[in-house]
């Protein structure tokens, strides 16, 4: 693919508007341990909401949400719309007390939660599963996915990309602190939700409407094992498919009361 100057001007300008204003932080940050990595505990809900929403809408999350949805429709998505109800659960359960214990890390508060050798073999098991094995395969799966755009886009090979975003990440981060993640977060929500409604016009304009669109995806289609998959559904068929149900209501709230 090759790039004109105003794609290389676009590409610029959007990697100023992203990072300059979070460049600022960097003093404040610097303060203390507290503004660094918790930003002095005075962070508005509206803007860590909108952060863990851009930062969900990574590299590889368009092409996993088309896969899921081509394959198992809409209502695919609740292997992963599922996590609501326990996320919901801590913000409501868990907020007030995580922000009066005034711990940095989840691995604190559950030292401060819960005692014995069972709780001591729960933090550890979640700080080798979640801090090394779970977050080595979200970050290889998102590098992976940015290799591949980047060699699309820009036809650079992955060693440069790794190497680009790590270097590029690593130094805004130990720069900037939380602050500036959060800042950069809300301004890329906004430029990703603008390229997302632009796409999505131009995609139903080139198919012949959403009318038409709905019309082409209203039609089920047969599945291998014999079953009808339905594009437009929003639930799925639990009773061909148990082991979402499982995963959306059963284990969620099961998981939620045990940790309550």
């Amino acid at each position: 693919m090759k790039l004109q100057l105003i794609d290389w001007a676009i590409v610029l300008i959007t990697l100023l508007i992203c990072f300059i204003p979070a460049l600022f932080f960097g003093k404040r940050a610097g303060k203390s341990t507290s503004e660094f990595f918790v930003s002095g505990r005075a962070v508005p809900w509206w803007l860590a909401g909108l952060s863990m929403v851009a930062t969900t809408f990574s590299s590889d999350t368009p092409n996993l949400v088309t896969d899921i949805v081509r394959q198992k429709g809409v209502a695919g998505n609740w292997v992963w719309w599922a996590f609501v109800l326990t996320g919901v659960a801590t913000v409501f359960f868990y907020a007030r007390l995580w922000r009066r214990s005034e711990v940095m890390t989840d691995l604190e508060f559950y030292e401060l939660r819960y005692s014995g050798k069972a709780a001591g073999f729960v933090r550890g098991f979640r700080s080798v599963y979640l801090g090394l094995f779970f977050n080595c395969v979200i970050m290889a799966s998102v590098n992976l996915a940015a290799c591949k755009i980047a060699n699309v886009l820009f036809g650079m090979p992955r060693w440069q990309t790794l190497l680009a975003v790590g270097f590029l990440n690593v130094i805004f981060a130990a720069h900037s602190g939380l602050w500036g993640v959060l800042v950069i977060d809300m301004i890329q929500f906004f430029i990703k939700m603008t390229a997302v409604i632009a796409a999505a016009y131009f995609a139903v304009k080139h198919v012949g409407g959403l009318d038409v669109l709905v019309q082409k995806l209203s039609a089920p289609r047969a599945n291998p094992d014999g079953t009808m998959l339905h594009y437009l559904n929003v639930l799925p068929d639990f009773s061909n498919n148990w082991d979402i149900a499982v995963a959306i209501f059963i284990m969620p709230l099961a998981v939620q009361w045990w940790a309550t």
